[in-house]
């Protein structure tokens, strides 16, 4: 069961992963991580928590990230299918803004890997869709914050003939613009360092929450 493809993305550190999985008479039977294949291809992954979603179709979840203590994270659809997108925050970064987006499904057998430093969120493309997201790093509910799905500095392509139609949770639609993001950074209300390796954050209060 070793047959995972490790994908390096343009934005350095994030993988589009092809995970094993087989179809016989009975069904589907996948796996979508091993921590000594992640190893392996250079991801020293620990999982610490793992969530379930489901989500209608056109339902978007995001942009999200921690201030404190950000968290990786490896995402897979057991059932349905996404659009999952992630934005480089690493300051540092020559990519620094730049977003990529792919579709995960459960026919796919594709997992994202989202190093530290990320946004995260996606679009459902189903009803019904289910969503995993294994966790490198607690979950810290002071610092959760994100940037907003449509701000135009980032300018996400999302794939929907009416964006309008899409589906958000008030507290989403209440996130940061990454203007409104990058006025906090510089006024100290975060005090971070971001490299394109990794990063690591000091929050001040909750000046995003």
């Amino acid at each position: 069961m070793g047959n995972f493809i490790f994908k390096e993305l343009e934005l350095r550190g994030a993988y589009l992963i092809s995970y094993f999985s087989s179809v016989d008479h009975r069904g589907m039977f996948s796996k979508c991580f091993e921590r000594d294949i992640y190893r392996e291809a250079g991801l020293d992954f620990q999982l610490n928590e793992t969530f379930i979603s489901c989500s209608a179709k056109n339902v978007i979840r995001g942009m999200h990230f921690q201030t404190s203590n950000p968290q990786a994270k490896l995402v897979s659809v057991p059932k349905g299918r996404i659009y999952d997108v992630l934005i480089d925050l690493r300051m540092e970064s020559p990519t620094y803004k730049q977003w990529e987006g792919y579709e995960l499904s459960a026919e796919n057998h594709r997992a994202l890997y989202v190093p530290r430093g990320f946004a995260h969120g996606f679009l459902s493309l189903e009803d019904a869709t289910l969503t995993m997201y294994q966790c490198d790093g607690a979950y810290d509910r002071e610092s959760d914050t994100g940037i907003r799905y449509d701000d135009p500095d980032i300018a996400i392509e999302w794939p929907v003939d009416n964006i309008s139609d899409t589906i958000h949770s008030a507290r989403d639609l209440k996130l940061l613009s990454l203007t409104e993001y990058e006025k906090i950074i510089h006024a100290g209300g975060v005090k971070c360092r971001i490299n394109a390796y990794g990063c690591s954050y000091l929050w001040n209060g909750g000046a995003a929450a």
